[in-house]
C-alpha cells in the first residue's frame, strides 16, 4: 500500500508516493540534504547545481553498492561450488574407505 509523504529537499517540500515507511523516506530525505549540505560547504555552488553533484555521488555510491554485492554473488557461488566439489570428493572417500575395509588381506 503507497503512503503519502511530505520532504523536505534543499528547502522546497516534495509530496511522495512510497511502498516504505515514513521514516524511511524522512530518512532518505535527510541524507540528500546532507548531500547537498556538504556539497555546498565545500564550493561556491547554486543549491541545483549542488544537488546535481550530491546525486552524482549518491549515484556513485549507489553503483559501488551494486558492484560489490555482485562480487560477493560470485564470490559465494564460488564457495558454495568448492563446497559441492568437496562434498562429493568426501563421499567417494568414504566409499573408498568402506571398500578397503571390505577387503581381506592376501593370503600367501
Amino acid at each position: 500500500m503507497k503512503t503519502r509523504v511530505t520532504v523536505q529537499v534543499a528547502g522546497n517540500d516534495y509530496t511522495l508516493l512510497s511502498d516504505e515507511p515514513e521514516e524511511y523516506v524522512q530518512k532518505i530525505a535527510e541524507e540528500i540534504n546532507q548531500a547537498i549540505a556538504d556539497t555546498m560547504a565545500s564550493s561556491r555552488l547554486s543549491v541545483s547545481h549542488a544537488a546535481i553533484l550530491a546525486a552524482l555521488n549518491i549515484a556513485d555510491k549507489a553503483n559501488d553498492a551494486v558492484e560489490s554485492c555482485i562480487h560477493l554473488r560470485e564470490q559465494v557461488k564460488l564457495y558454495l561450488d568448492e563446497a559441492t566439489t568437496l562434498k562429493h570428493d568426501l563421499a567417494e572417500a568414504r566409499r573408498e574407505i568402506s571398500r578397503l575395509r571390505g577387503k581381506k588381506p592376501p593370503t600367501g
